[in-house]
């Protein structure tokens, strides 16, 4: 539907263009205050997921700029999954709404860029991986525990054949996350990849066969849950976090 639409079917005022909506700018930077436009009347619910924007052309009239900056201003609402551009005869920009995948990207970029140590990322990584051990433990499914003792099997089998690598126990961890069948927790754990796998290949490098004692930990994290025993994941998960804090702790010697 689009906001035209909306408004004939409310009965309020409006033209078929969106007039209204929309204020002329003049800065510097005008298509970055076209974009704010835009995101505010998301953020007031004005615009809504699937409402059709006015054509570039009405577009240009309302802001009182050139097409190339519609165009640039769409562009960036666009990679912000803020609007989604569909072609053909009904084609056009849509309002759509971000999927946590797409924020979670966004996340991982700025954390990427972000001059982020091995131990800052653990002692966040202790706050909030202890944290969502009781939902986990509440919430995860026989299909989340398979799939967990899966990660687990395979961790023991690259132990066995030497291919062992801190992708798998980072594996472990994001799906751990999904345990709690939260979005948003599990966005923030996938954002935070990165950072983790940084800190976990740190960790190795202090102590090279941490990863025997690791699988090992995960396994009987994955047998308390089964279990529904928190007290036990909880202390499993912080001694097992707690052991890679000290491996990449400033100014700690390797083991």
């Amino acid at each position: 539907m689009t906001v035209e639409q909306r408004k004939t079917k409310s009965g309020r005022a409006g033209s078929a263009a969106g007039v209204g909506l929309f204020s002329p700018v003049s800065a510097v930077r005008v298509s970055q205050v076209i974009v704010d436009q835009i995101r505010l009347l998301i953020q007031q619910g004005r615009l809504k997921t699937d409402d059709r924007l006015p054509s570039e052309r009405d577009l240009c009239e309302q802001f009182g700029v050139s097409r190339v900056t519609v165009r640039e201003a769409l562009r960036v609402l666009e990679s912000s999954g803020l609007i989604e551009i569909r072609v053909g005869a009904r084609g056009g920009a849509f309002v759509s709404t971000p999927s946590s995948a797409r924020v979670g990207e966004g996340l991982a970029t700025l954390l990427k860029l972000s001059p982020l140590t091995a131990a800052e990322v653990t002692e966040a990584r202790m706050v909030f991986e202890l944290g969502i051990v009781p939902i986990v433990v509440d919430r995860a499914t026989p299909e989340d525990i398979a799939a967990l003792k899966e990660i687990c099997d395979r961790q023991q089998d690259a132990l066995k054949d030497e291919s062992y690598s801190m992708t798998l126990s980072a594996e472990f961890h994001v799906r751990v996350a999904a345990c709690t069948h939260n979005a948003a927790i599990e966005m923030l754990v996938k954002s935070f990849h990165g950072p983790l796998l940084m800190s976990l290949e740190e960790a190795k490098v202090a102590a090279p066969v941490m990863g025997l004692l690791g699988s090992t930990e995960h396994r009987e994290f994955v047998d308390a849950i089964e279990r529904r025993d928190v007290d036990q994941a909880a202390a499993i998960m912080r001694a097992h976090l707690q052991r890679t804090a000290d491996r990449v702790a400033p100014n700690t010697p390797a083991c």
